[in-house]
């Protein structure tokens, strides 16, 4: 396969700090000879393990570009053993549109692995992480929340995977990561995801939702930033005591937990999340647009639980996720 274009503008295996960019060529109406720049920081003290820290998967996510940026600007190498790859902004296109995806192209960064060095912008990206970025990585930790369309309770997760004791790796770092709510979260469409990639690698893989409306609070921050400390520590790489705090655990069994709407309208949320529900309650409602005097259509709970995430805004589409419920579980 050919090289990949993308060149890191800054060394990623010399002790120290550096920050730098990796530096996509992409030629366009305004620049000729331009370039997608890529914010990057490298941060290594010695041998030993390697996290992949990453945010701005999807452009209007927050919690993890403000904690990586507090996190470069702040780690010290003499505080760590090993190395810390910091990319605050994943589908940096996209992060400065405040799109989920990249307005260059569309793609969605995170359905676009394992990418192709002769792609577009985001396959391009997506192709350099597979080959280059996450082979080097021992922990990977992407950060994730629900941007413009979804809200979540705030949690961490990870996922069931085929490979038993690479599960339980990838659980123990949620656990430490000790977001409010730790979930085994079950993917509606996991084919091109950045998650799908690392953990097909054999890598410990932890992601999150925390939060949601295209923005962040300093509430979500401060789980981010404690969380990624966590994890840092956890892995072997950041020296310090973890903080931990009570969390809940959640598992998704099957695709009962999902609500999706079948209808166009006005979107009314009938329970709020972190809200415990009985099979069969109506947790939404939607009502028409256009006219008055017509009953709203009631969307129901599936399954017993409580609910971790909700369509957010006011209107909502055929085809939309309204809603989620998660079981608690020991």
């Amino acid at each position: 396969m050919m090289p990949s274009p993308i060149t890191p503008t800054i060394p990623l295996d010399q002790d120290g700090i550096h920050h730098g960019f990796l530096r996509l060529p992409y030629s366009r109406d305004d620049s000729a000879w331009g370039s997608v720049m890529i914010p990057l920081t490298v941060i290594q003290n010695g041998k030993g393990p390697t996290a992949l820290l990453t945010g701005g998967n999807h452009g209007d996510e927050y919690e993890g570009p403000v904690a990586l940026q507090d996190l470069a600007a702040t780690l010290q190498p003499e505080a760590i053993t090993g190395r810390v790859i910091i990319v605050p902004a994943f589908n940096f296109p996209a992060y400065c549109a405040g799109t989920r995806t990249s307005p260059i192209d569309k793609g969605n960064m995170n359905r676009s692995f394992p990418g192709r060095p002769d792609g577009g912008v985001t396959e391009k990206i997506a192709d350099y992480f597979q080959r280059v970025l996450v082979p080097i990585a021992d922990i990977v930790l992407d950060f994730h929340s629900g941007g413009k369309t979804l809200d979540f309770l705030p949690f961490a997760a990870a996922h069931v995977l085929d490979d038993k004791a690479q599960e339980a790796a990838c659980v123990a770092a949620m656990q430490a990561f000790n977001a409010p709510y730790s979930v085994m979260l079950l993917e509606i469409d996991n084919v091109g995801m950045f998650d799908t990639a690392v953990e097909d690698m054999g890598k410990v893989f932890v992601s999150t939702e925390l939060g949601g409306g295209g923005s962040a609070t300093a509430k979500s921050i401060a789980i981010a930033k404690k969380g990624l400390r966590n994890v840092l520590i956890h892995g072997g790489i950041l020296r310090g005591e973890m903080q931990i705090d009570p969390t809940i655990n959640i598992d998704m069994p099957n695709g009962d937990c999902f609500v999706f709407s079948h209808d166009d309208g006005l979107y009314e949320p009938m329970v709020d999340l972190g809200e415990q529900v009985s099979k069969g309650d109506i947790i939404a409602r939607i009502w028409p647009v256009a006219r008055t005097g017509v009953p709203a259509i009631e969307y129901k709970a599936k399954m017993s639980g409580r609910l971790i995430s909700r369509h957010f805004p006011g209107l909502i589409k055929s085809g939309d996720c309204a809603a989620v419920v998660g079981v608690i579980v020991p």
